[in-house]
């Protein structure tokens, strides 16, 4: 079986209209023949991704996930016209083809970009690989080097500065995640109640903006199947933006598990398995490639910890209320709980692991 991350059955009740979505292709590819065949990519939690295979050609379609009513992070226009900006300037990004807002082809806005194969690191090892922890090292090392670079791209030249509004965006992007966890909040989560009166009080001096992936973890990165520590693509920029570059590092070092980290979170990533970077071993590469002062690295790891568990906790709402059935979201509340107590920890330690 391949390694290449390969798309899979349609989940049930995220079935696309293959009949208006024919017609649309054909409309826009005319060049193109054969039979439409659709699939979807069975990972990822928010916006969803499918396969599609018109004659030889290999296409990727995206649209926002069913239920959802936060249209300001399942903005497909945004996301594709972030792609075509960024694309001349940082290659390792999807070609974007075609966006359309015509809600009537499949229900929702969507774009449709170029397929990169590779593979993808998700919450299960891949099997015709043997993760070594010499493999492991370089492969953790090659993702907090790429950070460092997307967070050196030059955003006024670029015209990427428009993606967003720098100043304030600490301030505007903690009372957003704490709003918008109450507004899913299902259940009583100390940790996260904790966090979100500390970010509050805490907040420092905000760094010169740059670029933000802001989901920015293994299984959103696309490796050479020939060489693992290469990272051939960067993939889900729906939450991308220009502001403070450690706020992006917090939100992967709260992606980042250690070997010490709560079981759920292990079970979710695989920067666990021996050899990687520890999370302290990654802030110390990212400081000495990107050369920033990260001093107050605790607030952005406490704020990474509550944007995941916000994020977590949005998709159980969803859930619970009956907007979706995939089983993948029944247990998310334990990683809700999960990064409420990794905060709560790091704000007793006054460190971003080792919480012993």
């Amino acid at each position: 079986m391949s390694t290449i991350d390969q798309p899979g059955q349609i989940r049930a009740g995220e079935e696309l209209n293959v009949a208006n979505l024919r017609v649309f292709l054909r409309e826009q590819f005319p060049e193109l023949t054969g039979e439409l065949t659709v699939q979807q990519f069975p990972a990822g939690y928010s916006n969803l991704t499918y396969f599609l295979q018109l004659g030889d050609r290999e296409l990727v379609l995206r649209r926002p996930p069913f239920g959802a009513n936060i249209k300001s992070a399942h903005n497909m226009a945004r996301e594709h016209h972030l792609l075509a900006t960024l694309q001349p300037v940082y290659a390792k990004v999807p070609k974007p083809l075609v966006y359309s807002s015509d809600e009537a082809i499949i229900g929702s806005e969507f774009y449709i970009m170029e397929r990169i194969q590779g593979i993808i690191l998700r919450q299960k090892p891949p099997t015709e690989f043997a993760l070594t922890p010499e493999l492991m090292r370089t492969i953790s090392c090659a993702a907090i080097d790429n950070l460092a670079d997307l967070h050196r791209i030059d955003i006024e030249a670029t015209q990427l500065v428009g993606l967003g509004k720098p100043e304030g965006y600490v301030q505007r992007q903690v009372e957003g995640w704490i709003g918008r966890y109450r507004k899913a909040q299902t259940d009583v989560v100390p940790g996260m109640d904790q966090a979100a009166e500390w970010l509050l009080a805490n907040q420092p001096a905000e760094q010169t903006a740059t670029l933000l992936h802001n989901d920015y973890k293994y299984d959103n990165m696309v490796l050479n199947p020939g060489d693992l520590s290469e990272i051939v693509a960067v993939l889900d920029w729906e939450m991308a933006t220009v502001g403070d570059p450690l706020m992006d590092l917090g939100t992967t070092l709260g992606y980042w598990a250690d070997a010490d980290s709560p079981a759920v979170l292990k079970a979710f990533s695989l920067t666990a398995f021996p050899g990687n970077l520890s999370r302290q071993q990654v802030l110390d590469r990212y400081a000495a490639q990107s050369a920033r002062n990260v001093d107050n690295i605790v607030f952005y790891y406490v704020f990474g910890c509550l944007k995941i568990g916000v994020i977590c906790q949005q998709i159980y709402a969803r859930y619970k209320k009956g907007f979706t059935k995939d089983a993948r979201f029944a247990n998310l509340i334990y990683l809700v709980q999960a990064c409420g107590e990794n905060a709560a920890n790091a704000i007793r330690y006054g460190r971003i692991g080792d919480f012993r």
